[in-house]
């Protein structure tokens, strides 16, 4: 079928109108943020930490990659893990000490840090005091403790603690350090103005260097590189203008007859392409006025049915079949016969036939076709 500009307006236009009444009248549906996310606007995210560091002026941004693309040559950064999702296998774990050892610092806040980095810990009951002290001594007053302390060794810095054990500490690791804490929930957005967690969070902050180098937020145990999908590369236009370009392909071969599949010929296909083989048959005999030659194909072709149909036998003259065709031609009258036999004779003794005679004399065989094949 041949595709015209004609066909194609609708069609577009009523994808369009599809495409327009999805994007308007679909219900809007909120964005869901898993935790501790630095992106992440709900109460559990931690973007306005995020916001304010980037505020102040800090050289901050988010890691998403594996570890072993953190960088090998720069010093002083510092790479904030807060409550990962999940603990990193031995080959991450040992980028990370590396990353430490060349002179960079990891601040680490996770409910229960067992299992990371080495880190000792112990459970408690509920926290009796919301206190927490600092290493000079200062008090701060929180709502978020954990169930969890730490156990620190000889040489490391105890930052925050309180009557049931250490909150958070610092330890040297090569040219680096590592901080560890057990409240992450101080830093979300709908904890960290109240009480004093903010002012403890700068202290750790302080504490690991934040104002001396650039800051990175760890994604990537947030599932950043691994749990990457197609929503997610590519930008949400580009998709769209993709599954525009599936729909149009789509459309365009089923409007071109393409087929997928066991081939298969049907019968109407067959006839179809035979008529249009006799019309284009037709037309070359028009064009070149070859009127008569026409013309006794009609007539033989008759001749031949009346052989089938009748037993007739086409050696006969046509003014032998006078009586025959009347006997079988009950609503063509004898008079009409005979004029028919009479004339088609005298035409196919002509040498050439005007257009007029041809157009007439085709009519008067094709009733006589018809008669012939609806008997």
């Amino acid at each position: 079928m041949k595709l015209t500009i004609k066909r194609w307006i609708p069609l577009v236009g009523l994808l369009g109108v599809f495409i327009v009444i999805g994007v308007f009248l679909s219900p809007e549906k909120l964005k869901e943020y898993p935790a501790y996310v630095s992106e992440s606007p709900s109460p559990t995210g931690i973007k306005a930490l995020y916001t304010y560091l980037e505020n102040e002026g800090d050289a901050i941004s988010r890691w998403s990659l594996s570890p072993d693309r953190l960088s090998k040559k720069e010093t002083g950064q510092l790479l904030i893990m807060a409550e990962p999702f999940t603990v990193p296998d031995q080959e991450e774990m040992e980028e990370y000490e590396d990353f430490m050892r060349r002179g960079n610092t990891i601040l680490l806040l996770k409910d229960n840090p067992k299992g990371m980095f080495d880190i000792k810990t112990e459970m408690i009951d509920s926290p009796i005091l919301p206190l927490v002290r600092d290493g000079k001594g200062n008090t701060y007053e929180t709502d978020a403790l954990s169930g969890v302390r730490l156990e620190e060794e000889t040489g490391d810095q105890v930052l925050l603690d309180d009557v049931d054990g250490t909150i958070a500490y610092k330890t040297d690791v090569g040219q680096g350090s590592l901080i560890v804490s057990t409240t992450p929930a101080w830093m979300t957005n709908g904890s960290i103005l109240e009480k004093d967690h903010l002012s403890l969070i700068l202290l750790l902050l302080k504490e690991a260097g934040a104002q001396e180098g650039t800051i990175l937020f760890d994604e990537f145990l947030h599932g950043g590189e691994s749990g990457a999908t197609l929503a997610t590369l590519y930008p949400q236009w580009l998709l769209l203008l993709l599954l525009q370009s599936a729909i149009f392909t789509l459309l365009g071969l089923w409007m071109q007859g393409k087929r997928f599949g066991g081939i298969l010929t049907p019968r109407e296909e067959t006839v179809r392409f035979s008529d249009e083989r006799i019309k284009a048959l037709s037309a070359w005999y028009l064009k070149g006025k070859q009127y008569k030659a026409s013309l006794l194909i009609q007539s033989d072709y008759v001749r031949l049915l009346f052989q089938e149909r009748w037993g007739i036998p086409t050696s006969k003259e046509w003014e032998d079949l006078k009586e025959p065709l009347a006997r079988r031609l009950q609503t063509v009258s004898e008079k009409e016969i005979a004029s028919f036999l009479m004339g088609i004779k005298g035409v196919q003794n002509k040498d050439r036939i005007s257009k007029q005679e041809y157009i007439m004399w085709s009519k008067r065989l094709e009733l006589f076709r018809k008669e012939v094949e609806d008997r």
